[in-house]
């Protein structure tokens, strides 16, 4: 029976090197000389932690994160911004969450999609990805057109595609 995966990836190597890239241009900007303003990143925890001296500078550094993820062909939907912490004297650190795989709500949110356009394919949840089957191979495609057209808020990726 053919099959399909529904599944959002992120490629860390592009990401590790747009935080590369961004920290080379916070470092040589001139309204950034002598602050504090830099990247760092956790692929363990998946998360990349802004530093700036105050708020405006903060917004300025996502911009260019934003810029070279966006050279680099680093979908920014699958990026959180969380809320911005104060540490000492007036510096400020954002987190910034990178979501990897599909969570619940989202992959509740394919099936019941699936369901209700009645097309002729079952969706199962499997951890953090979901599988289309069905008979044919054109409803499978049907399938992968109507959540690229439904799904516009979050990256997804279709892949093992199996006869």
């Amino acid at each position: 029976m053919p099959s399909f995966d529904v599944t959002n990836e992120v490629n860390w190597v592009e990401v590790h090197n747009a935080v590369d890239q961004a920290n080379k241009e916070v470092g040589n900007r001139f309204d950034f000389k002598g602050s504090d303003a830099r990247i760092e990143m956790s692929e363990k925890d998946k998360t990349l932690t802004l530093f700036a001296d105050n708020d405006f500078q903060l917004d300025q550094v996502w911009d260019i994160v934003i810029g070279k993820f966006a050279k680099r062909n680093v979908d920014i939907r699958c990026m959180e911004r969380k809320d911005v912490d104060k540490i000492s004297g007036n510096k400020v650190k954002q987190s910034v969450v990178v979501k990897v795989g599909i969570d619940s709500e989202l992959a509740k949110k394919i099936v019941r999609l699936i369901k209700d356009e009645k097309l002729k394919v079952q969706a199962s949840i499997q951890g953090d990805t979901v599988r289309v089957s069905g008979a044919k191979r054109d409803t499978l495609q049907e399938a992968i057109a109507f959540l690229k057209k439904s799904i516009t808020d979050f990256p997804l990726q279709f892949g093992n595609f199996r006869e």
